[in-house]
């Protein structure tokens, strides 16, 4: 089988959540031994539709633009089993780039209309391959994709059949190291998504279930990717450099600190053991909270716990700064900046994130 994926996004490497799907979709696909040509459009030379109809009238079937889509792009995705189509999602739709690259499909179709499934088409010159399209937003709604989908279905020609549409929110927050089992699931079926794929020319709803699966609630997730910006803006980093450098988002207040260490603890260091750790912090947020940690999993409340294993008193900027590496903690503690009352080598276990 001969599969084209078109990537339209513009960023690669760390920065790019469409690019990393991509892959390993791709993956899969030539795991399943398909023939697989990828092509990122913001490398190619492309021109807007000038909607002269030549590619009807004057020069039939060729585009007068002799750039890349004539010459490489529409000859690949006419000899292609397959194609792939990837677009981060930009303002609910597809990128521009990839909005001219369709627009540019003219010459494929003949300048003659025909009724088909009660809406009128223009009629193909060749046999067209079928399609999949796969998009990413950093919003954590699937609803973002309800126009673009939609969009996808009204102008698809009746001629193309569509395959599967792969459509993953929080694609940002996804990479945060706290949600490193959860991207490796979701890795994991996007491969599996491209052997389905070459196999069936289908992907299963189980799959894409996987690949869809949510990272947390909605709101927690809103929380923390307004901290991950606040802490681009204060330390001057894009968000490319901020997964790159390993980077912590700062918490800010009670509320995202709760947020975020919930997923940063290690759940499981409790063993079989119900473990209650309270914080009361002083300073720039003077309050408390404590985290029960039971059967592998962690809640969390605002004030005192009447029992506790370990508290730990300290300033809420100083702990701030230890978590986000801008100090060291046992150094901190050794200088006597906070206080640790109860199992210190529970506490170090219970900050120690599973896997590391």
């Amino acid at each position: 089988m001969k599969i084209l994926t078109v990537n339209s996004s513009p960023r690669t490497g760390v920065g790019s959540s469409t690019e990393l799907l991509v892959n390993h979709l791709v993956q899969g696909m030539r795991e399943a031994d398909a023939e697989v040509r990828i092509v990122n459009l913001w490398e190619k030379n492309m021109k807007p539709c000038l909607g002269c109809f030549s590619c009807w009238i004057k020069t039939p079937g060729c585009c007068i633009q002799k750039d890349d889509i004539t010459n490489e792009l529409l000859p690949k995705l006419l000899a292609s089993d397959l194609v792939v189509y990837a677009t981060p999602l930009y303002f609910r739709t597809m990128s521009a780039v990839m909005s001219i690259f369709r627009e540019r499909m003219l010459p494929i179709f003949l300048p003659f209309i025909e009724k088909r499934d009660g809406k009128r088409v223009f009629l193909p010159r060749h046999k067209l391959p079928p399609a999949v399209w796969l998009s990413v937003c950093a919003l954590p709604d699937k609803s973002e994709f309800d126009a673009l989908s939609s969009f996808l279905d009204s102008t698809r020609h009746p001629d193309v059949r569509m395959v599967a549409e792969i459509y993953r929110t929080s694609s940002e927050a996804m990479r945060h190291p706290v949600f490193k089992k959860t991207l490796s699931e979701i890795l994991d079926a996007t491969i599996q998504a491209g052997g389905e794929l070459v196999r069936s020319m289908k992907i299963s709803p189980g799959t894409i279930e996987r690949i869809t699966q949510p990272l947390m609630d909605p709101e927690s997730l809103a929380i923390i990717g307004n901290l991950t910006c606040k802490t681009c803006l204060a330390e001057n980093v894009t968000l490319k450099e901020f997964f790159e450098k390993g980077m912590t988002p700062r918490p800010d207040s009670l509320e995202a600190f709760m947020t975020y260490s919930i997923l940063g603890l290690n759940a499981e260091a409790a063993g079989g053991k119900k473990v209650t750790l309270q914080f009361r912090f002083s300073g720039a947020e003077e309050a408390s909270c404590y985290f029960t940690f039971e059967k592998g999993s962690i809640q969390a409340a605002t004030g005192d716990s009447n029992t506790y294993d370990i508290a730990i008193e300290t300033p809420f900027e100083l702990w701030m700064d230890i978590m986000t590496g801008k100090a060291e903690g046992r150094e901190m503690f050794m200088q006597g900046k906070y206080r640790v009352e109860g199992d210190l080598s529970l506490m170090l276990e219970l900050f120690q994130r599973k896997g590391e």
